[in-house]
């Protein structure tokens, strides 16, 4: 494909800025990216922890579902999923979902200091269904996503300080990821059905996310292309479905991940195992990534999942299954294992989110060695994360 140079940065300038890997900087990216050796070299035998990492990387367990958060009386949540982390002073804050139906989703928080210490454990939004994926938004709270027909989206406090509000004019569909634009003031949204949509949300005022616009992407059926934005005419999604309301909506099989940076956003589709692209400034989209057209050797990365990037421009995506690995995409369109994660498979690697000085790397690994949501782990994997491509 032609090559396009696009500046992966994006800086929300608040006092306490999010941190889910959004700083970025300048490279040029061409898609879709090829099997290749990564910056990180390759990947050693499993260390204690059962993840096999680049040399200089090392990896320790913050929290299991089901037993108390070490340091802490919290209890961790099962089925840990989708996550982000907040600057907090001079430490942060990492948030995880709760992939849990019947009303036993939701969302927890581990709090670090300064040196990487966890110094409390709590928990963020209670009674919801599903919470699958999300986002952070520029003005430090986190967006819950209900992965269920007609499900909802929370914003929610960090902190734990604030009730968790749910945000109806967002939509009511099988709800995944979410990601904030910060330039054109929108968030942008993943279905994850197999004939999904891609909506963004346009609030009345940004930062206020109690009304606005919900709009779907309209496109043609091949792979790359123009698009445009059409209104949503019934957000509630009843009777009929948001998907089916609009003619002409592109269709996407399984929308996962969503991660933007600036003046371009990513998102996963893990029915075709593809990562999308879409350029903001001139309204065309085209593909990051697809394993069916790796051509040179094996594709590395299947069960794609959640997405993030780092100050390099390179993309962090992780799998739903596959071989269990979180893959890099970096911004000479290379794909390769960062890491894999040995003797689960029966389980799922999820919400990868970079501490606010990008050291330091959190994921979880959904059904843990047990296979079952109350085995879930999650992680931290500490190491010279690359700043410049």
């Amino acid at each position: 494909m032609e090559r396009r140079n696009f500046l992966r940065g994006a800086v929300f300038g608040t006092s306490a800025a999010v941190f889910g890997g959004t700083l970025m900087q300048g490279a040029a990216y061409a898609a879709p990216a090829q099997n290749g050796v990564s910056p990180y070299g390759g990947l050693l035998a499993a260390d204690a922890n059962g993840i096999m990492l680049p040399s200089g990387f090392t990896s320790r367990v913050i929290a299991r579902s089901s037993q108390t958060v070490p340091g802490t009386s919290y209890t961790w949540h099962g089925a840990p999923d989708g996550g982000a982390c907040f600057a907090d002073g001079t430490g942060w804050i990492y948030v995880s979902n709760a992939e849990l139906g019947s009303g036993a989703g939701g969302a927890s928080a581990v709090k670090f200091n300064s040196s990487g210490t966890i110094t409390g454990a709590y928990r963020i939004l209670s009674n919801t269904n599903r919470n699958c994926a999300g986002g952070a938004t520029p003005w430090n709270t986190w967006l819950s996503c209900e992965e269920v027909s007609r499900g909802y989206v929370y914003e929610t406090d960090p902190w734990g300080a604030k009730a968790a509000v749910r945000r109806d004019a967002m939509g009511r569909f099988n709800h995944e990821a979410a990601a904030a634009d910060p330039v054109r003031k929108v968030i942008y949204l993943t279905e994850d059905e197999s004939d999904g949509c891609f909506y963004r949300f346009i609030p009345t005022t940004w930062g206020n996310l109690s009304s606005g616009t919900l709009q779907v992407l309209k496109a043609g059926t091949g792979t790359s292309g123009s698009f445009t934005w059409t209104n949503v005419p019934d957000p509630d999604g009843s009777p009929t479905y948001t998907r089916d309301q609009v003619a002409g909506a592109k269709i996407f099989n399984g929308g996962e991940g969503c991660h933007y940076a600036n003046d371009t956003v990513w998102f996963t589709t893990k029915g075709d195992n593809r990562v999308w692209q879409l350029n903001l400034l001139n309204s065309t989209y085209e593909l990051a990534y697809d394993d069916s057209l790796v051509t040179n050797g094996t594709a590395p990365l299947t069960g794609v999942d959640n997405v993030t990037g780092t100050s390099s421009g390179d993309l962090y995506v992780a799998e739903d299954g596959g071989n269990m690995e979180i893959c890099i995409i970096t911004p000479a369109d290379v794909v390769a294992p960062f890491l894999r994660i040995t003797g689960q498979s029966s389980s799922e690697i999820c919400g990868p989110a970079f501490s606010p000085d990008g050291k330091r790397l959190y994921f979880s690994s959904q059904r843990g060695t047990s296979g079952s949501s109350s085995g879930g782990i999650t992680y931290e994997v500490t190491g010279p994360f690359r700043t410049t491509a």
